[in-house]
């Protein structure tokens, strides 16, 4: 019986004892799993943009006088050659002269190198579409690849764009000049002639896009009155940190996104501007900021200018890419790293990253496809820990 008490209590003694154990026993930490796995990948610059009219006319008073009450508005139609504006010219005094008689030689040497700059940019033209029609041919016979004949195409898309834009510019310098000459009228009333109207007439067909001035008033020689253009050719300009804007190159596709339509429309960059200026973010940080202007794919049928929209340039995209989740990423010795789930713990692994974006990033080596990772690893997660889902 006594050997019997013992047995009993040695047993009882032996579950606690298992008990206590199993209770100091580290218990599996719940994580949240992805997994390594093959996809397609894009690498987005994702910024605020706006809309603009491509080709816009600012119409400013040419010599201090008069301006008489203008009846148009803003959006409405203008044919080519129509009254704008009128001014009265007051007499000017000998400064005015001066910068009035300089303005116009200045107009005209500017109106002289838009016209050789149509040139340059037309030979460049011509150059480019001949290497298009060459690389075309080699790539026909197999002798050139695809993508320099991608590179081809791109090069006299762009050279055609800037050729339209160097056409716009000497327009509008030609009729600058016009401008400047007809301040010249002013100098009548220093002789004591009878004062004539000088009349600002619209340089293109469109609309107008901005009414700066309307009421009568004394204006002073180069003050805007009103913008015209053609609200139909908008483009996009986005002002883009410097450290992205040095991933966007002219060709890269854009989406076009919460414009207020129901679909995302499509875009092209067409050029990076080469010089960048200092913007005050919303936190008070300043940055360094370029602009990069893109181009329509889609027909914007429902956007006008200065319009709103967000823009996501694409920089790279990948079809079949071995990527992981971003959240699995972690630092550890100056080395991108991820937990790997081995048996129900978690292994530390060294991996080597290529291209990101915020969700997803390209795995080049350290894991393999299919493993499972730990999303968003913390403090409690370290070498051989048990882990549970």
């Amino acid at each position: 019986m006594k050997k019997r008490s013992h047995f009993v209590t040695a047993f009882v003694g032996a579950i606690l004892i298992a008990l206590v154990a199993w209770a100091f026993v580290p218990k599996p930490i719940k994580v949240e799993k992805g997994r390594a796995e093959r996809g397609s990948l894009r690498v987005t610059v994702d910024e605020e943009a706006e809309t603009r009219v491509h080709d816009r006319f600012e119409i400013a008073a040419p010599v201090t006088g008069r301006l008489q009450r203008i009846e148009l508005h803003a959006a409405d139609p203008v044919e080519k050659g129509q009254l704008l504006a009128q001014i009265e010219p007051l007499p000017l005094d000998p400064q005015q002269r001066v910068e009035l008689l300089a303005r116009v030689e200045s107009t005209q040497a500017s109106q002289r190198e838009a016209e050789a700059n149509v040139e340059r940019v037309r030979t460049e033209y011509e150059q480019a579409r001949r290497n298009r029609e060459r690389f075309s041919k080699l790539a026909a016979t197999g002798v050139s690849s695809r993508q320099e004949l991608e590179f081809a195409e791109t090069a006299e898309a762009n050279s055609k764009n800037a050729l339209e834009a160097a056409r716009f510019r000497a327009r509008a310098a030609a009729y600058e000049v016009q401008v400047a000459k007809a301040g010249l009228l002013a100098l009548a009333v220093e002789h004591g002639d009878k004062p004539r109207i000088i009349t600002l007439r619209s340089p293109i067909r469109g609309h107008v896009l901005r009414l700066l001035q309307q009421s009568e008033r004394v204006v002073s020689a180069g003050t805007p009155i009103l913008q015209v253009g053609y609200p139909s050719q908008l483009e996009i300009v986005s002002d883009v940190l410097s450290t992205e804007a040095v991933k966007v190159k002219p060709g890269d596709p854009v989406l076009i996104e919460n414009w207020g339509g129901d679909r995302v429309l499509r875009g092209k960059v067409r050029t990076v501007e080469s010089s960048g200026f200092t913007k005050i973010s919303a936190l008070g940080v300043e940055e360094q900021r370029v602009n990069v202007v893109m181009d329509f794919v889609d027909s914007p049928a429902q956007l006008g200018d200065g319009y709103r929209v967000d823009v996501r340039i694409i920089v790279w995209e990948g079809n079949d890419v071995l990527k992981v989740p971003a959240s699995a990423l972690f630092r550890r010795s100056q080395n991108w790293s991820v937990f790997v789930v081995e048996n129900g713990r978690a292994r530390a692994r060294t991996v080597e990253i290529g291209h990101r974006n915020a969700l997803e990033a390209e795995l080049v080596k350290g894991v393999g496809d299919g493993v499972e990772v730990i999303l968003h690893p913390g403090n409690q997660e370290s070498e051989g820990i048990r882990v549970s889902h």
